[in-house]
């Protein structure tokens, strides 16, 4: 997908990117992709840049020059930097309080701003003065590049790595591995350093490779990161590709909806014990673990303590419907989905009544809403959906005022123009003959095919 998109841009957007790796990179090739689908781009740097890169920009000005004149060059090239001193070989950037001026003065659709240092190395840690993000940013960028892993941790292949040593006991100059990565990504002190409190979050990891090992180590670090309720996504890709954002990972949470309601007729035998040990419904709920999700919920309604206890050795969050016998599962919606961290960007509803899940299927799940590939995500075989289901934030609002016994049958029908139906493998799929209805006439997007994560 395109920096646009991954982003989530609006117009009115500050942009600032910080960490390493392919900052400058990263911001021309966003400033030309939104010149070329017409936006007004300004961009200019809170440090400074090298000077042979005023090339890489279609048209670069000081930042005292009148707005009529900037507005002019706007129109004309559509991406234009904006600077202040060019001294020895260097760019340096205007002050932070210039920032409010030029938005309140120029007409542009959108500021990216270069706010960091890192000496092109891949990876690094601020110092004491850094970064420089002004107060008006929306959007903090931070950028890392995973030609960093099995580096060595020293000031030649590292920015800083002083501060990471001191703070976490890695070893010096010992190969730089996944989780410190995460761990410095997403530390308030080193990665989120200067993020102002209202500023939306994300990562990008450069030069992630489309496929093999590594890819596997990006997403481990995208985990890691997600565990900051500060950062909202991480996405994974090379600035340098036709398609530069290969999936974006965010924050998923998980309702395995217990209340005993229409939705969960089997309740009792799902609390009787297994061939295997434990009960159906502990087994469910374990394979969502398996699966990684870190923010499950267990929705209890009838028998509330004997399902607390059932699934009491996996130590999962449970939530009380009080509702259940009048609400509904729109009930148990709202107990479930008001319990998740503000940073949960989607939700696995996993019906209790359905006895078997397998993690392939959550994977294949979570694979097409990483690619970005839609917000409300069913999966189906051979044209016949089932669950669970995958629902983005910004559907919520409008379930929760579907009438109280709306069933997950209606809620799909409810938003049938925007649901994505993902096929699945036959063995992964919940079968208990309880498909939800025929899908032959739904759409499927061709990525579904085209990519095998």
């Amino acid at each position: 997908m395109k920096f646009a998109q991954a982003f989530d841009l609006v117009r009115g957007d500050v942009v600032a990117f910080v960490g390493a790796g392919g900052k400058t990179s990263l911001m021309v090739s966003l400033g030309y992709e939104l010149a070329e689908a017409g936006w007004r781009v300004l961009a200019t740097t809170t440090t400074q840049l090298a000077k042979d890169q005023l090339t890489l920009f279609p048209c670069a000005l000081p930042a005292n020059t009148n707005a009529r004149a900037i507005s002019q060059a706007l129109s004309e090239k559509q991406f234009v930097l904006l600077h202040d001193e060019v001294s020895g070989g260097s760019v340096y950037g205007p002050a932070l309080a210039w920032t409010r001026q030029i938005l309140d003065s120029v007409d542009s659709d959108i500021l990216l701003v270069e706010a960091d240092n890192a000496r092109g190395l891949p990876f690094k840690a601020p110092l004491a003065d850094e970064p420089q993000i002004p107060p008006e940013t929306s959007l903090v960028i931070i950028v890392a590049s995973l030609k960093a892993l099995g580096a060595p941790l020293d000031n030649d292949h590292i920015y800083n790595p002083r501060a990471m040593i001191e703070k976490y006991g890695f070893v010096e100059n010992s190969p730089v591995k996944s989780p410190w990565l995460a761990q410095v990504l997403r530390d308030e002190d080193l990665g989120l350093r200067g993020v102002p409190q209202d500023a939306r979050v994300l990562i990008f990891l450069n030069q992630t490779p489309e496929r093999g090992y590594v890819r596997g180590r990006a997403r481990m670090i995208a985990r890691l990161s997600l565990q900051s309720e500060r950062i909202s996504a991480v996405a994974l890709g090379s600035v340098r590709g036709v398609e530069p954002v290969y999936e974006l990972q965010r924050a998923v949470g998980a309702l395995v909806l217990a209340a005993g309601d229409a939705s969960c007729r089997d309740l009792d035998a799902l609390l009787q014990p297994t061939d295997t040990g434990g009960c159906a419904l502990a087994n469910v709920t374990e394979q969502l673990m398996r699966s990684r999700i870190d923010h499950i919920r267990l929705v209890t309604g009838r028998g509330a303590r004997d399902v607390k206890k059932a699934v009491k050795r996996l130590g999962v969050k449970s939530i009380q419907n009080r509702a259940w016998k009048s609400g509904g599962l729109v009930s148990s919606l709202k107990a479930g989905l008001g319990s998740l961290p503000d940073h949960v960007a989607a939700v696995l509803l996993v019906p209790c009544c359905k006895a078997r899940i397998q993690p392939k299927l959550i994977y294949q799940i979570f694979s097409a809403f990483a690619r970005c590939d839609g917000g409300f995500i069913v999966p189906q075989f051979q044209r016949q959906c089932n669950q669970p289901i995958l629902i983005a934030r910004k559907y919520w609002a409008e379930i929760l005022k579907l009438p109280r016994q709306t069933d997950l049958r209606s809620i799909i029908n409810h938003f049938e123009a925007q649901v994505t139906f993902v096929d699945v493998d036959g063995n992964g799929i919940f079968r208990d003959g309880d498909a939800l209805n025929d899908t032959d006439h739904r759409r499927r997007p061709a990525s579904l095919t085209r990519h095998g994560l």
